[in-house]
């Protein structure tokens, strides 16, 4: 172990460093509390032998220092008094102190609060280690519960987080941000045509292409089945968002997956999408800005597939402020 010794008398010094270096461990010694307290704050200390009485901090104090400031280390504390009073022995284990020795000490009475102070510390090392790999399994457990385990995308718990707090951000601060609900399109004739495994396989391959895509700041998810959803959290216009969505489609179709049970070209695997945003001069409800992401997909796929359409928000700068106007990006 890793002992600090802390007492202003010289001879109390070298003989509890005696002591503790012939039953093998490493000492460390410092002649005031101001000294021992740099030593706790900057070294790695298992027990800290220290004298009552001393300048700077004594050692009561150093003992609430060492229980209150060093962010849960623990380290074993024993006070060394030359007053074998029992009500003082008492306030120095209310300050933190694990055990006491009375001056003059002896080699036997220091081996034996060292024969504990190990136990103790073995034991408080080995719950921190398993607090920490218990928070590390917790925190894998969290990540799992909000990712798709098929794609790897974040799932539908994660989205409407994510989006709960996007909105709530935009309101508060007065900032925009923009949605686009993607679709594979003829997803079903392709499972009919290639068959599930298959599908799946589709469906991983796309979701790579998504990650490799998006673009810092922006998150998507799968939305449900065939559907995912790109967050874009301070898109400033719905041209942008669409922009956007027009990048991804691009990126779909480049991989060239074939489709040969689609029944309109290209015969490739490709993606339509439905942007929406929300802004301060069209602030709807996020269940309401969903909806019109969802009814502009609709319009994307009845126009042909393989697009992106885009609802206009009210008193959008980039396009003219008309309800229910739809934009195609083939």
């Amino acid at each position: 172990m890793r002992i600090l010794i802390a007492d202003d008398d010289v001879t109390s010094r070298l003989v509890l460093k005696a002591i503790a270096s012939k039953l093998g461990h490493q000492c460390l010694v410092a002649d005031d509390g101001s000294m021992a307290w740099k030593l706790l704050s900057s070294e790695v200390i298992d027990v800290l032998l220290t004298d009552w009485m001393m300048p700077g901090l004594d050692g009561p104090e150093l003992c609430r220092r060492v229980r209150h400031e060093l962010n849960g280390r623990y380290i074993y504390v024993v006070l060394i008094t030359g007053l074998n009073h029992p009500e003082q022995i008492l306030q120095g284990m209310s300050a933190g102190a694990d055990d006491y020795l009375i001056k003059p000490v002896d080699a036997f009475a220091v081996q034996t609060r060292l024969i504990a102070a190990e136990r103790v510390t073995v034991l408080h090392r080995q719950v921190a280690d398993f607090r920490s790999r218990l928070e590390q399994a917790n925190l894998e457990l969290l990540d799992r519960s909000l990712t798709d385990p098929l794609t790897g995308l974040g799932n539908r718990r994660r989205m409407d987080a994510d989006l709960e707090q996007t909105h709530a951000r935009a309101v508060r601060l007065g900032r925009s941000y923009g949605i686009t609900l993607f679709d594979i399109d003829h997803f079903k004739r392709y499972n009919d045509h290639y068959g599930h495994p298959a599908g799946d396989q589709v469906l991983r391959q796309i979701a790579q292409c998504f990650e490799k895509t998006v673009r810092a700041g922006e998150s998507i998810y799968r939305y449900g089945g065939e559907e995912f959803l790109l967050l874009l959290p301070d898109c400033t216009s719905t041209a942008e968002a669409a922009g956007a969505g027009a990048r991804i489609r691009q990126a779909v179709a480049d991989m060239a997956i074939p489709h040969r049970a689609r029944t309109t070209a290209p015969a490739v695997v490709t993606i339509s999408g439905g942007v929406s945003c929300w802004t301060v001069e069209s602030p709807l409800p996020m269940p309401d800005l969903l909806k019109r992401a969802d009814h502009a997909l609709y319009q994307a796929k009845s126009a042909g597939r393989n697009r992106i359409h885009t609802t206009p928000s009210i008193g959008d700068p980039d396009l003219p402020p008309l309800d229910g106007m739809l934009i195609s990006h083939a």
